[in-house]
């Protein structure tokens, strides 16, 4: 199948204020699934991802740590650049051109510049003084009506803020009908739709103005705004910038204009942002608005949302030195519910890795291709070679983005392939009836119109690409492969 239709897809940006934790390794994992399954079906992919490095959380941290800001955010970026490769994110080798941006590049810093002028040029910019109530771990004003008990739910760590002085603003109150009129004509913008009638409710209540600077005698970590050197840019303002940024505006206009509009993947902590903020900033600098926002829930742990500041945090790098990089793939693919919030325990992981993956596709695979080599059974060269197109597969959930669904639907083919085996006896049957036995061992390898070992190994690309692979190249090779995961006591 050859479209080569562009397909550009973006993470939100994370702050490097802390170590990256398994939170983020969900959305890349997500991210990379997507863009993997993209690039399968033939469109030409530009995935993005990479570091929020300005804001006043980061310049703190600096502070505490008695380090420049700059040389802060270096440190940290290098860690949040190894994740990737730790993830077996899809590099540009692939055929998928990825992308690693930090708000502190130049080109980042000219292009948020460039952003400010024409928003202001439209007339949505003005300064005044005003008084709010702010919770620095959302980087957001806060009303009463979303504080509990005078603590912001996501972050109750943290104590609120009261900001008092002049800022500049961005006009978000002018855009109430036309963001009303983008959501009534992209029925999709948003997915779930529990999260698009949750933004939708928010717009229609009405919008209010939302600071865009700081002032920089106060927190001088940002982008100078333009024409006044007394205020940086708030961080929000900045970082958005950076999924138009990343494709080369406003320098690169063919660049910009092959790949947008794009596809976000955000956090539900990111609706606002993400589907109404950045919309109408695109709007008022007369840009398109983004194609579709995919929102995910929170990895949470005992019920309280997984984070940074919370302490509860675990690391996706130690997950992966004990178990190996598709086995977390799997976990937060399968599960981890797409849309809504799933606790993450490592004893939970446990039970799945065993159960699903050491138990699961991994005795699976060893059952069948013991059977296959003991008695001589390969495929053809032909069959072989079958990609996932003339295997007759398809992916219906990720036209969705449900990824678990899909992965539900993997693992179901697995247990009937397993029950298969339990019901036929082929491992019996080949002494009473050889060329039967022969047929279904050949029919567990593949077979055109049931569930077989090489369609999951196909089906498996996007998500687990180290273990599709592996059992591809034992089928192929017709051999035992290494033992895929070694069960876990």
């Amino acid at each position: 199948m050859e479209n080569k239709k562009p397909f550009y897809l973006t993470t939100t940006l994370p702050y490097v204020n802390a170590d990256p934790h398994v939170g983020f390794a969900l959305e890349l994992v997500l991210a990379d699934v997507i863009v993997r399954y993209k690039k399968l079906t033939g469109n030409d992919v530009f995935f993005n991802t990479g570091t929020d490095e300005h804001g006043i959380k980061i310049f703190r941290k600096a502070q505490e740590e008695a380090v420049p800001s700059q040389e802060y955010v270096d440190d940290y970026a290098v860690r949040f650049r190894e994740l990737p490769e730790a993830l077996n994110i899809v590099k540009t080798s692939s055929g998928i051109i990825s992308n690693f941006i930090r708000t502190t590049d130049p080109h980042h810093k000219l292009a948020a510049q460039a952003f400010w002028l024409r928003c202001k040029e439209a007339g949505d910019i003005y300064k005044k003084e005003y008084t709010i109530k702010y919770c620095i771990g959302c980087e957001l004003e806060k009303t009463d009506s979303e504080l509990t008990d005078g603590r912001c739910p996501i972050h109750p760590n943290l104590e609120i803020e009261y900001i008092e002085e002049e800022n500049y603003f961005f006009r978000f109150s002018n855009y109430k009908d036309k963001l009303l009129e983008l959501y009534k004509k992209n029925p999709n913008f948003v997915v779930p739709e529990t999260r698009f009638h949750e933004i939708k409710k928010f717009v229609e209540g009405g919008l209010k103005d939302f600071s865009i600077s700081r002032l920089k005698e106060k927190m001088p970590w940002g982008i100078e705004v333009p024409d006044d050197a007394d205020h940086v840019m708030y961080v929000w303002f900045d970082a958005l910038v950076n999924y138009i940024s990343a494709i080369g505006w406003p320098s690169d206009a063919q660049k910009f204009e092959k790949y947008w509009p794009v596809v976000q993947i955000a956090g539900k902590d990111n609706l606002r942002q993400q589907s109404a903020m950045w919309q109408t900033m695109l709007m008022s600098a007369g840009l398109l608005p983004s194609k579709q926002i995919i929102i995910h829930g929170f990895i949470t742990s005992g019920g309280q949302k997984m984070s940074k500041s919370l302490g509860n945090v675990i690391n996706p790098i130690d997950v992966i030195n004990e178990y190996g990089t598709d086995a977390l793939r799997y976990f937060l693919c399968r599960e981890i519910n797409t849309f809504e919030d799933s606790d993450f325990t490592m004893e939970r992981f446990r039970e799945a890795y065993n159960a699903n993956l050491a138990n699961g596709i991994g005795n699976l695979t060893s059952r069948i291709m013991k059977m296959a080599t003991m008695h001589g059974i390969e495929l053809s060269d032909e069959e072989k070679g079958m990609t996932y197109y003339e295997a007759g597969l398809s992916y219906e959930n990720l036209d969705n983005f449900d990824i678990q669904a899909e992965m539900d639907d993997i693992w179901a083919a697995i247990q009937w392939l397993d029950k298969s085996i339990q019901e036929k006896e082929p491992f019996k049957k080949i002494k009473i009836n050889p060329e039967e036995a022969k047929q279904d061992i050949k029919n567990l390898i593949y077979h055109h119109d049931q569930y077989h070992l090489l369609g999951i190994a196909l089906r498996l690309e996007p998500f687990m690409p180290e273990t599709a692979k592996k059992i591809q190249e034992a089928i192929k090779q017709n051999k035992m492969p290494e033992s895929l995961f070694k069960r876990s006591d």
